[in-house]
């Protein structure tokens, strides 16, 4: 929904200090994560019809810091494992499978720090953390072990975020110089003695908050106070870090958010997509980041299998050494992998299929041979028209291989479920078959066009 929001509109408001964090569970749509400065981090479950009124009591409560905590982070594979950092210089990692409501006791404290954590970060399958902390170093901890494998404490670069770039093996951070620009780096992951790059932006004073895309390789940069986001290709050899281009806005961001890779929209080629929280406003305004294409097919090579919503591994299985890469998803429309009843219970809205009314782009060619007949042409069309005619035929009757006339109408909640869902896959279905259909109808008018021309110039 888009629009102004009503002043009374339902909240969560279970905290008893300023909530500094918060996160989805990125298995479960319906799960999330806070921390607060009433030194608790409180696990929420919303609603699958969102909220009709405030809530106030957690699903649960955990109890261990002794000041208030600044950051959470779920563990990217593994199901509810939690990491919580705060103003005690401890980070607790927590297992959420407990059946109690109040955990007091973590399942490990990792008292490596010797002043604030200001960010944390996990690479592909969560066995390694990065940790940047207020004493300007950068830490590289095995989380199970409670062992710091690496530490960087590059004098020149002071950061303040620190993220893994997928499974490059490679850190990047964002920090300040010695004469207070911000700065850039980029450090390998075996040895953090000294940076592969680094690189100073301007003088402002705004943190810079890095976003990292391992399907496309594609790094953003996003600074606070600033309207712009930067973004750089990675690439393994030198020079590492490519310019690209950057995003230039008046209005300056105090914040901003990122949408998982399931919620893109990939019929429009959209690769990524902030959340801007523009403060003079009051709003927040969606940015796309989107590819020109002129095909309106699925662009395999833009969209990779991804993460998807399934976790790789239980928590106990973590607790106890395994590793494992996350579960891999393709984003194509009608694959059905990126969405689980039990986790994602309400129905996506139907986006209605855009008109084809875009004329090819200037100076597009396609071969054409000199001898080809108009006749032919027009057959091909005849034969496109009888297959979509078919095709409406057997879709009149058939949704996903079942009849619905035959079939008994849904009698349970999760029987409409099925059925919606099933609709869901075949619409996205049809909608990608009449972007091939729209495809080969201009090929073929660029093909009359290109007939008509060789016959003008005999």
């Amino acid at each position: 929904q888009t629009g102004k929001l009503d002043p009374h509109y339902p909240r969560i408001c279970g905290h008893k200090g300023n909530v500094l964090d918060i996160k989805w569970n990125p298995f479960n749509d319906f799960v999330i994560a806070s921390c607060s400065e009433d030194a608790t981090v409180k696990i929420w479950d919303i609603p699958k019809h969102l909220l009709t009124r405030n809530i106030t009591t957690p699903k649960k409560e955990l109890l261990g810091h002794v000041r208030r905590v600044g950051l959470i982070e779920w563990h990217p594979t593994a199901n509810n494992i939690l990491f919580s950092s705060g103003y005690d210089y401890k980070i607790m990692i927590w297992n959420l499978d407990s059946k109690d409501d109040v955990i007091s006791n973590p399942v490990k404290i990792l008292d490596v720090h010797r002043d604030v954590v200001l960010s944390m970060s996990f690479n592909t399958d969560g066995s390694l953390l990065a940790t940047a902390c207020r004493d300007r170093k950068i830490r590289l901890i095995d989380p199970r072990a409670g062992t710091v494998l690496q530490v960087a404490s590059y004098k020149s670069h002071k950061v303040n975020k620190v993220l893994f770039l997928g499974n490059m093996k490679k850190l990047f951070s964002t920090g300040t110089s010695r004469w207070n620009n911000r700065q850039i780096a980029l450090w390998d992951q075996n040895d953090l003695s000294v940076p592969l790059l680094e690189e100073d932006l301007d003088g402002s004073s705004g943190l810079l908050f890095p976003f990292y895309d391992s399907d496309t390789h594609m790094l953003y940069v996003v600074g606070k106070g600033d309207g712009n986001i930067r973004y750089y290709e990675i690439s393994p050899e030198k020079p590492y870090l490519n310019y690209l281009m950057e995003y230039r806005s008046h209005l300056p961001q105090k914040g901003i958010g990122m949408m998982p890779k399931r919620g893109l929209d990939v019929s429009s080629c959209e690769i990524f997509r902030f959340y801007k929280l523009i403060p003079t406003k009051n709003l927040i305004e969606p940015i796309s980041m989107i590819v020109p294409r002129r095909s309106e097919s699925y662009q395999e090579d833009i969209y990779p299998m991804t993460t998807g919503t399934q976790p790789a591994l239980t928590a106990g299985e973590w607790l106890n050494g395994v590793n494992k890469g996350p579960v891999l998803v393709s984003l194509r429309p009608g694959s059905g992998d990126t969405n689980s009843l039990p986790q994602f219970l309400e129905p996506e809205p139907v986006v209605e299929i855009p008109g084809f009314t875009q004329s090819p782009g200037e100076g597009e060619e396609i071969p054409a041979d000199n001898t080809q007949k108009i006749s032919e042409i027009a057959e091909d069309r005849k034969k496109i028209e009888l297959e979509e005619k078919s095709l409406e035929k057997e879709q009149m009757c058939l949704t996903n291989g079942f009849d619905v006339f035959e079939r008994p109408p849904p009698k349970t909640e999760s029987e409409l479920l099925q059925m919606l869902y099933r609709q869901q896959d075949e619409i996205r279905r049809l909608r990608e078959l009449i972007n091939q259909r729209d495809i080969q109808i201009k090929q073929l008018q660029l093909e009359l066009r290109n007939v008509y021309m060789d016959t003008g110039r005999y």
